[in-house]
C-alpha cells in the first residue's frame, strides 16, 4: 500500500483507515509539536500529488476486507488541501462505500474558494487553530511565510457558512508557548462566531522533533476546557482500548510505524492490540 494505512484506533474517530495523499513531508507549516519531524518542503502551492485511480483501487483492497473502519480519514505525512486531487479523492471515495470521510486539516487553505468547495464533500472536517496572537502563532506553527493568523481565522469563518456537516476544532497546547491565560481568552473570543460542534484540547503525549516543548496537566488542561466552555473538550490521553484486528499483524505495525515513530504502548494504542500481542510480533 502507497498511500492507504490501518485501520489504526484514532482517539476521535474510532477505527480510522488512514488515506495519505501528500508526500513526507510537504506541509504549510512547521509545527514543532509534530511527531513526523521536520517540515521538508513548506509551501502554499497546490498540486497534483499522487494518484487518484491508485488511491481508489487501494482503498477498494481493503474495504473488501471488511475490517471495522469508523472513518476514512484523509490526513497522513504532510498537509492534505495541499493535494489538487484532494476533492476528486472524497468524491470518489464516497461512490464506493458509506463509511463517513473525515479530513484533518492545519486549515491554512481554507480562504481559498476551491479548497472550500472540495473539501466540503467530507462529513467531518477537523481544522486547528494554536494561537490567535501573531507572535505566539510564529512561535507555535511556524507557518510558510505568506500564511497569516487572520488569513487562516477567515478561512474558517467562510467555510462554517457553507459547511452542513460536522466541523470540529483542535487547539494543541504546549506549556509556556500558547497556554497564558491572555492567549486563551483571544483563542475563545475568536473561535466564537465560528460555532464548532466540538473543540478539542490536545498537548503533546509523545516526543516532539523540537526537545524543548512541553505537554500540559490534565489538570491544566481541565482548567482551560473550563475557561473556553462548551462544547469543549479535552482529548489528550483520552484513549480507551478495544480489540482491533489480528490477521496481517505484522504487516499493519509495519505500516503504521512508516508514518510515524511510536513505542510499543502507541502501537497497541492506535491499532487496538493487546501490548502483549504486539511485543511478540515486534520481536
Amino acid at each position: 500500500m502507497n498511500y492507504i494505512f490501518g485501520p489504526v484506533r484514532s482517539r476521535r474517530l474510532g477505527f480510522s483507515l488512514g488515506v495519505d495523499l501528500i508526500p513526507y513531508k510537504i506541509c504549510s507549516l512547521d509545527c514543532p509539536y509534530c511527531q513526523l519531524g521536520r517540515t521538508t518542503v513548506k509551501t502554499i502551492e497546490r498540486s497534483p500529488y499522487g494518484d487518484a485511480d491508485a488511491i481508489i483501487a487501494e482503498l477498494s483492497q481493503v474495504l473488501q476486507e471488511k475490517q471495522k473502519i469508523d472513518y476514512i480519514t484523509l490526513s497522513g505525512s504532510g498537509e492534505p488541501t495541499l493535494s489538487s486531487h484532494l476533492g476528486a479523492v472524497i468524491r470518489r471515495i464516497k461512490e464506493i462505500t458509506d463509511i463517513p470521510v473525515a479530513v484533518l486539516t492545519n486549515g491554512t487553505l481554507l480562504h481559498l474558494s476551491e479548497v472550500r468547495e472540495e473539501v466540503s464533500a467530507a462529513d467531518l472536517v477537523v481544522p486547528s487553530l494554536d494561537a490567535v496572537s501573531a507572535e505566539i502563532f510564529q512561535k507555535v506553527n511556524r507557518p510558510h511565510p505568506l500564511v497569516t493568523v487572520q488569513q487562516l481565522l477567515a478561512g474558517l469563518e467562510q467555510f462554517r457558512k457553507m459547511f452542513g456537516g460536522q466541523l470540529w476544532l483542535e487547539i494543541m497546547l504546549l506549556k509556556g508557548v500558547n497556554d497564558s491565560a491572555e492567549e486563551i481568552e483571544k483563542i475563545k473570543k475568536a473561535i466564537a462566531p465560528i460555532a464548532f460542534d466540538r473543540v478539542q484540547l490536545n498537548t503533546p503525549v509523545r516526543p516532539a522533533w523540537d526537545g524543548s516543548i512541553m505537554p500540559l496537566s490534565s489538570a491544566e488542561l481541565d482548567g482551560i476546557r473550563e475557561r473556553i466552555g462548551a462544547p469543549c473538550e479535552v482529548i489528550a490521553g483520552t484513549r480507551k482500548r478495544q480489540r482491533g484486528a489480528t490477521s496481517d499483524i505484522e504487516e499493519r505495525i509495519v505500516r503504521v510505524i512508516q508514518r510515524r515513530p511510536l513505542n510499543l504502548p502507541d502501537i497497541a494504542d492506535v491499532l487496538g492490540m493487546p501490548p502483549a500481542l504486539v511485543s511478540k510480533h515486534l520481536a
